[in-house]
């Protein structure tokens, strides 16, 4: 990609604030998974799988059905590589 230019989003301008609430407990979830082998004492997750279940029951109707797909199926990797416009089929190497 050429300098200066910024990445085509799948929301260009219409991302939601629960998208955004989505991708960001969903980056917190990762974090969080990543310090499990030397965090004393263990973080707990129940509370973001929670909030990750909320927010995904208020996304509406319409919302995109590859991103409700991969909740719904608690495909969270998935989910956060799509919000970030990666497709989750081809991963972070973009293969």
């Amino acid at each position: 990609m050429p300098l200066g230019f910024a990445r085509r989003l799948r929301y260009p301008l219409s991302v939601t604030e629960t998208e955004q609430s989505i991708l960001a407990a969903l980056r917190e979830l990762e974090e969080a998974v990543k310090r499990m082998p030397t965090a004393n004492p263990k973080p707990n997750l129940l509370p973001i799988f929670g909030r990750i279940d909320e927010l995904a029951a208020q996304l509406p109707s319409n919302a995109a059905p590859d991103l409700r797909h991969y909740l719904q199926r608690k495909s969270y990797e998935k989910a956060r590589l799509w919000l970030e416009d990666i497709d989750p089929e081809k991963g972070t190497c973009r293969r």
